[in-house]
């Protein structure tokens, strides 16, 4: 069966087998020279140099790595803004509400980008206490929209105001421009683009904004989990055999080219995807130069449930995800992720084109 959902992704053999390695104490040199290379190795993913950055590991999904960042790098007595147009930017304002994080929303339309003006109009609102941080999700993996991170990284640079980034869907693939003095935390996970397996986040920090920190979680603590680490600890027992395969798809990634290989492979086969599935009538929802490359978003055709879709396309060996909400009545979603070829994709469209015959 492949995967063609959102995370998490088709395993190659090498990344399945790694987890059978022998079992490992977490307190052992042994597991700490396991968990320093996974930090090297996503530092490396960028190019970051690691005075300046660090990876902080946990065990945990990827809206785990985003509440972390969240409770920890706004400080207590700082405010975010939270840029919305999809599901996962509800959540962050949901993490931010259970926290009582100070924050503000700027709610957009899931089919738009986000509104620029609006948003630099809430930063300069006057009175009261204005935005220290602003928090996006960079892919919203909703529609598969690609958010202009850049254009959001100007707004905050004109006002001293941090940068804090949801890269789960696209940490690994797509472009993230780390040298931006704005940029002070990315949130990310193993099981994406990194193709790795569930149960392994990270989030890669500013050390700068470690030093002022909040803790308001026990198990999530940032800043707890950064000083260990650095001191080749942990506070609790880490997914051992995750962190395993985490390393070997890491390795996997470096000898494959890096970001910049990913990213051409992802593109090729979206573009493989949406050339193929137009040829059949299929539109996107999302332009393609607004869209992600590693998910995109596709109308239902016209008199076929995604109930039909799905179950067809699972008969043929491929595993498609639904709309959120009520998108699920219009539309489907396809990522590019994990270990597929361009015949795969070849047999995924000719799926497509019997069911659509009949």
């Amino acid at each position: 069966m492949l995967l063609l959902n959102p995370g998490p992704v088709t395993l190659t053999e090498r990344v399945r087998r790694s987890m059978l390695q022998p079992d490992l104490c977490h307190r052992e040199s042994e597991f700490y020279d396991l968990q320093d290379e996974a930090r090297v190795r996503l530092l490396a993913t960028y190019d970051l140099d690691p005075a300046v950055w660090t990876a902080v590991l946990m065990t945990a999904s990827g809206t785990a790595a985003v509440e972390s960042m969240l409770a920890a790098l706004v400080p207590e007595a700082g405010r975010v803004l939270i840029v919305e147009n999809g599901v996962y930017g509800e959540r962050m304002a949901q993490i931010c509400g259970r926290y009582r994080v100070a924050h503000e929303r700027i709610v957009g339309s899931w089919m738009e980008p986000p509104d620029l003006q609006a948003i630099a109009a809430t930063l300069d609102a006057p009175g009261g206490a204005r935005p220290t941080h602003l928090a996006v999700v960079h892919h919203e993996t909703t529609t598969g929209r690609l958010n202009d991170l850049k254009a959001l990284a100007e707004l905050c640079r004109a006002r001293d105001v941090r940068l804090l980034v949801d890269g789960v869907s696209s940490f690994g693939a797509e472009d993230i421009d780390f040298e931006e003095p704005t940029l002070a935390a990315v949130a990310a996970t193993a099981n994406k683009c990194l193709h790795g397996v569930p149960g392994a986040s990270f989030v890669i920090t500013r050390r700068s904004a470690l030093e002022h920190a909040a803790s308001r979680t026990y198990y999530l603590d940032l800043g707890r989990l950064a000083q260990l680490q650095d001191q080749r600890n942990t506070p609790f027992t880490p997914a051992v055999q995750v962190y395993y395969a985490l390393v070997e798809a890491l390795r996997e990634y470096a000898e494959q080219g890096g970001r910049a290989a990913r990213y051409r492979r992802y593109a090729q086969f979206a573009e493989q995807v949406r050339v193929g599935l137009a040829a059949l009538g299929i539109e996107t929802v999302v332009a393609p130069e607004q869209s992600s490359v590693v998910l995109r978003s596709y109308k239902l055709p016209a008199g076929i449930t995604y109930a039909t879709l799905h179950d067809a396309l699972k008969a043929q060996g491929f595993v498609i995800y639904a709309g959120q909400g009520d998108l699920s009545k219009t539309l489907f979603r396809i990522s590019t992720m994990g270990n597929l070829t361009a015949a795969d994709i070849e047999r995924l469209l000719a799926s497509f084109g019997r069911l659509l015959s009949q």
